[in-house]
């Protein structure tokens, strides 16, 4: 893909990956990419953990807990299913991120706007990994917002704010999405 708006218009997220290893060169890239996204007052709120095995590891008890509670909230009795599809979905990844952004207890508009730049930087990053064939998802699943994973990863969560981990690699299917026509978006006002 060498066409911008052919990146920009094609990207879909996957949901499912291969199990081949993503190049640290298209990582720099994309980390590249996504630090050049436009922020109010060049604040560069956002931050990239790039999260390996080991730390991935220690996510899985904090995994299960989570995945026990949907499956009850849910009424399901099969608890070792739910906890080994929660468990898959962050070990298996090629590329896992967590990705923050500023907190500002004493101005709820800088943070507004800097939660905004920080999902341009997303976007970015998305977008470059997708120039290199390489899928992802942005998921904003219970596990981005529970108090053990930002102890996990060292987040001082009075500082930053989990807005998401994006799930990463090559995947061998691009899903087909309708999206909304022009006129239904838009809205000319003379």
């Amino acid at each position: 893909m060498s066409n911008f708006q052919e990146i920009l218009t094609t990207r879909r997220t996957a949901y499912s990956f291969e199990k081949k290893h993503v190049s640290d060169s298209i990582l720099q890239e994309a980390l590249y990419a996504a630090s050049q996204a436009p922020c109010h007052k060049h604040t560069n709120p956002w931050r990239f953990y790039i999260l390996g095995g080991d730390i991935r590891k220690k996510l899985i008890p904090t995994i299960q807990k989570l995945a026990d509670l949907k499956s009850a909230k849910r009424g399901s009795s099969d608890l070792e299913k739910g906890r080994n599809k929660a468990i898959q979905k962050i070990i298996d990844v090629p590329l896992l991120i967590a990705i923050t952004s500023k907190r500002n207890e004493l101005d709820s508009f800088r943070e507004k706007e800097d939660y905004a730049a920080t999902v341009c930087a997303l976007h970015n990053l998305v977008l470059s990994l997708w120039d290199n064939e390489v899928s992802s998802q942005w998921s904003t699943g219970s596990i981005t917002r529970d108090q053990e994973t930002y102890r996990i990863l060292s987040i001082d969560s009075q500082r930053e704010e989990i807005i998401g981990f994006i799930k990463a690699g090559y995947s061998s299917s691009t899903p087909k999405v309708k999206k909304l026509k022009i006129e239904e978006i838009s809205r000319f006002l003379e």
